[in-house]
């Protein structure tokens, strides 16, 4: 199938990677020339294990182009997807310019059918918006559908997600719309859920509301078990045993980040108040990630006393493993807070330390996490990246100043670290 996807950001690149690995033609557009110059060379600008491999491959053997024309995208393309960003407003909606944008384009530009295909995150309605533009800015009666096809790519597993999803969900109106989103995705062969177009966009913000709500669900159980000394992952673990809970997002720690959980949730937030209903479940939720980071630096006030002129190493700084992002990282929040108590800032992260450069100021980037703990009074466990569950911890206990670690991810068994002569503080241990 012809298709161009608009919009050469995470979930642009993944979806154009993935299509063509599917044996599709596809054009990636973006207006960034400097990106696109960088894409055609096969380079990305972002970490996902395996994308730069599959965008190569499918460079190679042309069946993935890009471009930052998007007269030249939908001239030659059938299905033209929309995975522009929606980033929030002041008031926590989404501000969709970009998506208006667009749609006006490809009014003007199509000499045919088309197919519109919503892949960004949007309020409910905004695919009735997306036909009312291109109504108005059409130049030619040719027909033409929208669909929502909402997207659930987790950053560090978005090529796994894409090609073998728990479902894909798709929002269409009509026969022929229907009938080209089933031929677009039968080759996955996954569970394909059809809906009416306002279901499939409530059903991305529902879903990472959903999620978030267990992550703070298990980080407002930590607090009480850390005031009667139980544990947590036990706590988890039996919750978890229920098939109607299930093990997922179930893991305590200084809380959830993202480009997603924290946008998806103020908008879903709004969009319930706009329509009229005082969303105070997700209003909870989202006070909740805030409070569980104050919660965390407590504990390290409390470890450390004071924490001026104290030397404090930080691992991780992406807001979860497998992903250079830092955007709403609890990591980036931590850092911030403790330099402002004129902390002494050590940190390595095995992905974004790069983009760190022009995010962190006045702190020591580090070659490696031993160089990171040297003559530290404080290790703080702040993603839970693979490598750093291999630490040789004989050698961090020797460098460091003071043999203090705090778990803000308790990735690591308390009694383990506590016996090679740490102290160690987790998130819902308690004084275990």
């Amino acid at each position: 199938m012809k298709i161009s996807i608009i919009g050469s950001g995470y979930v642009g690149l993944v979806s154009g990677a993935c299509f063509a690995e599917l044996g599709n033609q596809v054009i990636c557009v973006d207006n960034d020339e400097k990106k696109i110059k960088s894409l055609k060379k096969g380079i990305i600008p972002i970490f996902e294990p395996g994308l730069e491999e599959l965008i190569s491959n499918n460079l190679k053997n042309r069946r993935l182009k890009f471009t930052s024309s998007i007269k030249e995208a939908v001239k030659a393309s059938e299905l033209i997807f929309i995975a522009v960003g929606t980033p929030p407003l002041k008031d926590g909606d989404a501000d969709l310019t970009g998506v208006e944008n667009v749609a006006r384009m490809i009014a003007q530009n199509m000499d045919g059918y088309r197919l519109i295909v919503e892949k960004s995150t949007v309020p409910v309605e905004t695919c009735a918006w997306i036909k009312k533009t291109i109504s108005s800015y059409i130049k030619k009666k040719n027909k033409f559908d929208v669909v929502s096809n909402p997207e659930f790519l987790r950053e560090g597993s978005a090529i796994n997600d894409f090609m073998r999803p728990d479902r894909i969900v798709v929002g269409v109106e009509s026969p022929k719309a229907r009938q080209l989103m089933m031929q677009l995705y039968r080759p996955l062969n996954r569970p394909i859920l059809m809906t009416n177009i306002k279901s499939a966009e409530l059903i991305k913000h529902a879903s990472n509301a959903f999620l978030a709500t267990k992550i703070s669900f298990i980080n407002a159980v930590a607090r009480v078990c850390d005031k009667v000394g139980a544990n947590v992952k036990e706590v988890a673990e039996g919750m978890s045993l229920d098939n109607r809970i299930g093990k997922y997002f179930l893991h305590a720690g200084i809380g959830y980040g993202g480009s997603c959980f924290p946008k998806d949730l103020e908008a879903f937030i709004t969009i319930a108040n706009k329509l009229g209903y005082d969303f105070k479940i997700l209003k909870a939720v989202r006070d909740t990630n805030e409070e569980q980071k104050a919660f965390v630096i407590q504990k390290i006030k409390d470890a450390l006393w004071i924490i001026k002129d104290k030397t404090i190493a930080v691992l991780g700084l992406s807001f979860k493993p497998n992903t250079d992002d830092l955007r709403s990282s609890p990591s980036i929040d931590l850092i911030n807070y403790l330099q402002q108590e004129g902390a002494k800032i050590r940190v390595f992260d095995p992905k974004a330390m790069e983009k760190a450069r022009d995010v962190l100021k006045d702190i020591v980037f580090c070659a490696d996490p031993y160089q990171a703990a040297k003559g530290s009074d404080c290790l703080i466990m702040a993603t839970e990246w693979n490598e750093f569950k291999e630490l040789d911890f004989l050698k961090l206990k020797k460098i460091m100043q003071q043999p203090l670690i705090i778990d803000g991810r308790n990735i690591y068994d308390p009694k383990i670290i506590k016996k090679l002569g740490f102290t160690y503080i987790g998130v819902g241990y308690g004084k275990e």
